[in-house]
């Protein structure tokens, strides 16, 4: 029997999942043990949902792109009914998109996409739990952390410390109880790689913990979770009722005296919870704001015991590991970086979603060569890589290797996985303004340079991007940088002018175009630009009728003109003119 298989991930379930999943509801009550359905999470093609993937009983699949709920009956009658497939629907054979998936290797996305989410039988299927079996069953606490060790296996949330060295601090260090928290609080924009894999393959990231927990003597932990983020809850919810029924979880897990639970923190999503010491205080009932260290979480954490903290995408690593060994892990990546790396891409690059790729590739190869390049052909300009606390790294430089120490030298940081693409159209100088748009609005106000500096750093990005900057603004933007990350507590503030010194450092022109020429070269910053009417204006007067400030004047079938000082440059005369007429510069 053929099984249909459904991403309803949230990139799946935006893109109309549901309304499909319940077509193909609709069509099994129709023909009645035809197939079996099934939904399952984010395969990597976000760009592609909603994306139905038809497996047949010889273990053969392909999979159809962009489905909606029209399109359900033809599948049904022609491929699964009439075993023909539709080629123009196609993604291509055997779920694989040509060259997307080519320069991967999936070890934490390994199963996102390809199993059901919400059964445990068909995790196990796949090798679920045998990680944490063999850890609890074969090997001692030291020896488990040994082989993370080996791995070179460094934390995907950002910061990157060694994983193995981080257990081994918690482990050591005394206290009579200790606790594990899986960081899920993503909050970089442009960010979703973790929500991806919780949504995806939950079960994954449970087992590392509990691998994690029997290295270090935890015997409880919590999943830090973000509120906005509300189908990884669900899932994660059941993946740990499912680990419980199954003896996973609670007491004496595979007949060991080894004893753990999880528990859920959904957080209210304040950004600076992801900062390990906030999300601590968020979790014990507190205001959500970091504090001084040390005493790291590894010493004094979660109510003053021994605590180990790793984000979501480090957990998934860990029973891959455990299972087929650290050695295998570190045979991927670079010297200094071992094993894969999950990126979610946004921005102008032509297939968005989630791509795991070995460590030391490029940034051109995951941009060019597995995401298809830049939208419409354009120019690639530059990449946002870290979120709010990394940098811009510009195009000409983007044959730098995935490694923590070549990305570092750029300005950027690794961060958690975000990798924001932009092309000709974008304005470096608005882009460092959004980011610390964001960083500002999202300051605790625990430290006075975090609070006012990046509020008084704003104000000069504000004021030169609506053409009222000085050269002086760029002099006091570096001041108050290196202020800023000298004085502030934890990494959202001392990372907070990140955005703005690579922009300033790789994209100074335009910086200086604002201010000097008054002109914004990508054409974004609505404040510099001028809107005219050319010879092509045929009269029509759409451009007049659609300005709010009756700025636009002419005789009908005559070309038009514009009143400058009228003109809000609200850009809706450029946006309805058909005929190419209304030039911005």
């Amino acid at each position: 029997m053929k099984t249909v298989k459904i991403g309803l991930g949230t990139c799946g379930i935006s893109a109309g999942g549901e309304k499909v999943y319940k077509a193909f509801q609709e069509e099994l009550n129709q023909h009645a043990g035809a197939f079996n359905l099934k939904e399952t999470g984010c395969i990597g093609m976000c760009y592609r949902e909603v994306l139905v993937e038809v497996s047949n009983g010889d273990g053969s699949a392909h999979m159809y792109g962009e489905v909606t709920p029209d399109r359900v009956g033809r599948i049904v009658e022609e491929d699964i009914v009439g075993d023909a497939t539709i080629d123009e629907w196609l993604v291509s054979g055997e779920g694989r998109e040509v060259g997307f998936f080519d320069k991967q290797q999936r070890i934490v996305l390994r199963n996102c996409g390809i199993i059901d989410p919400g059964s445990i039988d068909e995790y196990v299927e796949k090798g679920g739990y045998q990680g944490a079996r063999r850890a609890l069953t074969q090997m001692t606490p030291e020896q488990v952390i040994d082989e993370v060790i080996k791995s070179g296996l460094r934390g995907r949330g950002g910061g990157g410390f060694p994983t193995g060295t981080k257990w081994k601090f918690t482990r050591g260090a005394p206290g009579d109880k200790k606790y594990i928290i899986c960081n899920a609080d993503e909050g970089d924009p442009g960010a979703f790689m973790d929500r991806s894999i919780l949504e995806g393959d939950p079960s994954a990231v449970l087992e590392g913990m509990i691998i994690a927990a029997y290295a270090i003597g935890a015997v409880e932990a919590y999943v830090y979770c973000r509120a906005e983020y509300p189908k990884a809850i669900a899932r994660l919810r059941q993946a740990i009722a499912q680990a419980k029924k199954n003896g996973f979880l609670g007491d004496n897990i595979f007949g060991t005296d080894f004893s753990f639970n999880i528990k859920i923190k959904e957080g209210a999503g304040a950004f600076v919870c992801g900062e390990e010491t906030a999300l601590i205080a968020s979790i014990e009932g507190k205001r959500g704001m970091p504090r001084f260290r040390p005493p790291f979480p590894a010493q004094s954490g979660l109510w003053a015991s021994p605590t180990n903290i790793n984000n979501v995408e480090t957990y998934a690593n860990v029973p891959w590991i455990i299972l087929n060994g650290g050695d295998r892990f570190a045979a991927y990546g670079t010297e200094d970086s071992k094993g894969t790396k999950v990126f979610a891409m946004a921005g102008k690059v032509a297939r968005t979603g989630l791509v795991e790729v070995p460590m030391g590739v490029t940034i051109n190869e995951i941009i060019f060569d597995v995401c298809g390049g830049i939208i419409d052909n354009k120019q690639f300009k530059a990449v946002q890589m870290g979120g709010p606390s990394g940098g811009c790294i510009p195009a000409a430089m983007c044959d730098i290797q995935i490694d923590y120490q070549q990305i570092n030298k750029t300005g950027a940081i690794m961060g958690s996985g975000g990798l924001v693409v932009m092309d000709e159209n974008t304005c470096m100088v608005d882009v460092a303004k959004f980011f610390l748009t964001f960083t500002q609005a999202e300051s605790c106000g625990k430290c006075t340079f975090c609070r006012i500096g990046t509020k008084r750093m704003l104000e000069i990005l504000e004021r030169i991007t609506a053409g009222e900057g000085t050269m002086e603004d760029l002099d006091n933007l570096n001041e108050l940088s290196e202020q800023i990350k000298a004085a502030s507590l934890c990494g959202l503030g001392q990372g907070a002018p990140n955005p703005v010194l690579t922009t300033m450092k790789h994209f100074r022109e335009e910086y200086e175009a604002h201010i000097k020429d008054k002109k914004c070269p990508a054409h974004v910053c609505s404040a510099l630009l001028t809107y005219t009417i050319n010879e092509k204006c045929t009269g029509c007067t759409v451009c007049a009728t659609a300005c709010p400030t009756d700025a636009i004047f002419g005789a009908r079938k005559a070309v038009h003109m514009v009143d400058q000082n009228k003109c809000i440059k609200c850009g809706k005369c450029f946006t309805v003119c058909r005929f190419d007429a209304v030039v911005k510069d």
